[in-house]
């Protein structure tokens, strides 16, 4: 749905695409290349290391990212965390869950924030929907959040077991597909993104968006990445769990499209809706951190810590 939603919806999602199987080696990449981690600074809060760092993206380039490494010896939880591309919003990067990744850091948690392929300092935007640069950054995003989990791993005082993903929006989108391609990890939070391109193209919007572009270029775009539907990823999530948060104040990705997405991912699962805009509000934050809480098997933290994280500010819907 990216395509579709970003051209179409201003959300950016993932392609609008129907899905087969997947060319084996797409997803693939060298997992004992050297990470090349390189550290350009270290802010301290109350104890908490926040490392201004990068490393190597298999696909090329760099993945800015912030480590935040609690105080002690571990062995530690973790958790990558993926950021929303509303574009004109000041946290599209790794900025939008480092508030909240710092709270975590009090109840033993490292967690790896990176900035995805479309948010780096000078990429371009590809304003043709049905480009396949489209497509090759969103095979990016999944390895290079896949290669983030390599370097969480590698650390000494991180506990294998307790890795978990939490994804906004185009990144929720790329957890899905996650959640099927890499069993490491343990648990899911998927918020407000799109996880089935056969669900969207039965919407009156991608109907339009056809007939904008052109029926014959849509369809055999459509056709040629057939294999990229993140539903057909996430309904094998299992034995993972799956946390599925969603907004009511949505054009798009109302609750109804909501529950049909959840009905497509695997046991077992969670779902709530909130009565908020894209960007979510305080009371799926509390919830997101409870249930990273219960399993990640962390001790509980202060509610006054919770209740200090700022709320992400909800930019206004780019004119159409």
């Amino acid at each position: 749905m990216r395509i579709f939603l970003s051209a179409v919806l201003f959300l950016s999602a993932t392609s609008v695409l129907t899905q087969d199987t997947a060319p084996s080696h797409v997803f693939d990449y060298n997992s004992k290349a050297p990470l090349d981690m390189q550290e350009a600074g270290v802010e301290h809060r109350s104890g908490v290391a926040i490392h201004d760092i990068s490393y190597a993206s298999p696909k090329g380039g760099r993945v800015p990212a912030y480590l935040v490494v609690p105080k002690g010896k571990g062995p530690f939880a973790a958790v990558i965390w993926g950021h929303w591309y509303w574009q004109n919003s000041e946290f599209f990067n790794r900025k939008e869950f480092l508030d909240e990744a710092v709270v975590l850091a009090n109840a033993d948690v490292v967690s790896l924030l990176p900035t995805g392929p479309g948010a780096r300092p000078g990429h371009v935007q590809d304003k043709d929907p049905l480009s396949d640069r489209q497509v090759t950054e969103l095979i990016q995003a999944i390895i290079d959040m896949r290669r983030g989990a390599d370097l969480l791993l590698a650390r000494t005082d991180v506990d294998s077991k307790r890795l978990a993903y939490v994804g906004h929006s185009y990144d929720a989108t790329v957890g899905g597909f996650l959640s099927g391609l890499d069993k490491r990890f343990h648990a899911f939070v998927l918020m407000a993104g799109g996880l089935s391109d056969e669900a969207d193209m039965k919407t009156e919007e991608f109907q339009e968006f056809r007939q904008k572009f052109g029926p014959e270029k849509v369809d055999a775009f459509t056709a040629k990445f057939a294999w990229t539907d993140p539903g057909k990823f996430v309904s094998h999530a299992a034995p993972a769990i799956v946390f599925l948060q969603y907004a009511t104040q949505e054009k798009f990705l109302t609750a109804e499209r909501a529950r049909h997405y959840a009905e497509l991912v695997s046991e077992p699962k969670q779902f709530k809706l909130y009565d908020a805009p894209h960007a979510l509000n305080a009371e799926a934050r509390v919830d997101r951190i409870a249930f990273l809480t219960t399993q990640l098997k962390l001790k509980a933290l202060d509610p006054s810590l919770i209740a200090g994280v700022p709320d992400l500010p909800q930019p206004p819907e780019p004119a159409q």
